[in-house]
Order: C-alpha cells, then sequence, then structure tokens
C-alpha cells in the first residue's frame, strides 16, 4: 500500500501551506481507499503501470502535458504555472476546450489541443500528467499508450493546497531539485500571455487611468453582492474616479444594474465583451483590482496587478506567492460576510500612493 501512502503525501519534501489534515479528519479511509484502487486499477488495465517515471531527464527535449482534471480557470492557471520551468523544452498542452484559448500565443506551450484525434500519432519522449485521475489516465492511454509519464500530483487527491507553490515545487523536484527554495519562491507566480493584438484592442477600450472591479462567480460563495455600496462608497470620495467593471456572462445582471444605478459618475463596463486573455489585459492596466477569488484574480497575479481580494474558505496562504501584489480579507465561510466598510477602508489605506492618479482625465 505505499501507493496510498501517496494520496496524502505531498511528492515532495518541501512543506506548503495545505489542509491536509482536515481532510483525513473529514474524509473516511475507507472512501479515500476506495478511490485510490480504482485509480490504481485504471493505471493497471490501460497498461499504464510499469510506465510512470519520477524524473523529467535532459533527454526529454519534447513533452506533452495533459491538464484536464481540474477544469477551473484559476485552478489551470496556477497548476501549469511552473511550465516556465521547462525553457528550452518543446512542450505541447492538451487541456479542456473550455481553457485552450488561455494558452494561444503562449510563449512556453507550442502547440494546445484539446481533441484527442489531433494529437494522435505525434511523437513525444515524455508525458507530464496533472494527476492519475482515471480521466488523465484514460486520456494518456488513448493518445501516447506507450510513453512515459511523470505526474505532477500523481496520487495526491483530496487535500487542498497552495496549487501554484504545489506547480513549482513539484515541477523543481522532478527536475532534480536545481533551483534552491529560495530561488524557486523568487519565481513561483501564475503566468499568462498577452497577445500584441489583445493589447491593441484593449488599448482603445479602457481610459488612461481606473481601477477594475470583477463581477459575477461560479460560486455563490465566493460570489460578493454587495459591490452597489463599495461603488457608492468609492465615488463618495473620488468623484472624478474611473471604474471598470469586467467578468463572463454570470457577471452580466449586476453590471447592467450598477450602470442604471451610476449613470452620473464614470463607471465602465466591460462585462462579458472580450475574451479571457484580454479582460487580463484590463486587469493590467489597472491601478487596482478588487475580486473574489475566481480566475480573473488568478490572471491578476499573472499580470503583476495589485489585488484587493475577497476570500472565504481559502484564505490567503493558500492562494498567494511571495511575488503576488495582494490585500486579502477572509471570512470563513462566506464573503459576503465581509463587510462594505472594511474593503473601503483596505482600498483607501493600502492605495493612498494613487490618490493623485486614481482621478478621471
Amino acid at each position: 500500500m505505499s501507493n496510498f501512502n501517496r494520496t496524502f503525501n505531498l511528492p515532495f519534501c518541501e512543506k506548503i501551506p495545505n489542509y491536509t489534515e482536515q481532510y483525513l479528519e473529514e474524509v473516511s479511509l475507507f472512501k479515500r481507499i476506495f478511490k485510490f484502487l480504482r485509480r490504481y486499477l485504471v493505471i493497471c488495465l490501460n497498461g499504464q503501470k510499469n510506465l510512470e517515471l519520477f524524473s523529467i531527464l535532459p533527454q526529454h527535449s519534447r513533452i506533452l502535458w495533459i491538464n484536464f482534471s481540474a477544469p477551473s480557470i484559476g485552478d489551470s492557471l496556477m497548476d501549469l504555472s511552473s511550465r516556465v520551468m521547462l525553457k528550452g523544452k518543446k512542450i505541447d498542452l492538451f487541456t479542456s476546450p473550455k481553457n485552450s484559448h488561455l494558452f494561444i500565443n503562449d510563449e512556453i506551450f507550442s502547440e494546445i489541443y484539446d481533441r484527442i484525434g489531433d494529437v494522435n500519432h505525434k511523437n513525444y519522449d515524455l508525458v507530464i500528467l496533472d494527476s492519475y485521475s482515471s480521466r488523465s489516465i484514460n486520456i494518456k492511454s488513448k493518445i501516447l499508450p506507450l510513453t512515459p509519464y511523470v505526474g505532477m500530483y500523481g496520487f495526491f487527491n483530496g487535500p487542498e493546497v497552495n496549487r501554484a507553490l504545489f506547480s513549482f515545487y513539484q515541477m523543481n523536484n522532478l527536475l532534480g531539485n536545481f533551483k534552491t527554495i529560495d530561488e524557486v519562491n523568487k519565481i513561483a507566480k501564475n503566468h499568462i500571455t498577452i497577445s500584441k493584438d489583445d493589447e491593441s484592442i484593449v488599448d482603445r477600450l479602457v481610459p488612461k487611468i481606473y481601477i477594475s472591479i470583477v463581477l459575477g462567480g461560479e460560486w455563490k460563495y465566493k460570489t460578493y453582492t454587495q459591490w452597489a455600496d463599495l461603488i457608492y462608497k468609492i465615488f463618495s470620495e473620488n468623484k472624478k474616479i474611473n471604474i471598470m467593471l469586467i467578468g463572463s456572462k454570470n457577471g452580466i445582471v449586476e453590471a447592467n444594474s450598477l450602470m442604471q444605478k451610476f449613470t452620473d459618475e464614470k463607471l465602465f463596463s466591460l462585462v462579458n465583451t472580450l475574451s479571457f486573455n484580454q479582460t487580463t489585459e484590463v486587469i493590467r492596466r489597472s491601478q487596482v483590482l478588487i475580486c473574489c477569488d475566481g480566475g480573473l484574480m488568478h490572471a491578476g497575479k499573472a499580470v503583476g496587478a495589485k489585488i484587493i481580494s475577497l476570500l472565504a474558505r481559502l484564505d490567503s496562504k493558500m492562494l498567494d506567492t511571495q511575488l503576488d501584489n495582494t490585500i486579502s480579507l477572509f471570512d470563513k465561510k462566506d464573503v459576503n460576510n465581509i463587510n462594505v466598510d472594511e474593503i473601503y477602508l483596505k482600498f483607501k489605506s493600502n492605495f493612498n500612493s494613487f490618490d493623485n492618479h486614481l482621478q478621471g482625465e
């Protein structure tokens, strides 16, 4: 059962923020063993048991990275962030159709695939599997049944971890720990590439100086509903400030409502009008980003944005690296328990240096 121990022990020696103890207390041993045995059986039945490696070697010059187990945009950005440590190798990506557009024009990934038929018969030295989930193992078996592979999460499954740090620490581990932990921490951050075309599109749409607020969310406990009160507070003390509303289609209703409430202020909406990468460029140009935990928060970290983040259930230790320029407010259950006055106080006290620049032109 040595492989079973890998389900709750980190695959590297270093410690990172994690909720392993909480997970072991909440999930029965039977459920954990059953899930492990199911995955192990899929590996064996697909003829993959003897193809697992534990190192990425210099001769592994052509690599396919399969990232399919955690389909949320934020998780994908964090899990794939350590690809920057593979510069010099030919790295292709197979991911879900939901996320493939994020990595077009990426500076590391050469080819992006989201259909099995497009990858068949390609020649690779190694596969990087995001995890040993049944889905990822089945995809690997169909695409490259005889190619050796390494795992990022491998059998590790269940406990919440700081996913960005996990990605970098495990990649360093697979590469033979060629960097010290201090060196890894100095590069550990999310990564996204913005094309020149996207930069040009955004340049025509946004004012020179503004702050951004992300509306909407996929999870109720991570979706703030008191933006109107916060915006009112900001405008009450900053009459000429430009505020840009951004987000995807789940923020449309609130965006329309806010635009109707603040007809005399400099409130703008680009909600559900831009691609994810274009919205990331809007964030990059912002003086401040105010948001909840979600894909755009992680994109903001990738482009070095100054962020006020509203968090619930997962605190900043689980989401930040030392390179992130983030100020967080946290509630154990729901972001809507975070008071508007607290958010405004953080905005006012931490971004006073921008007061002279946050005025509209």
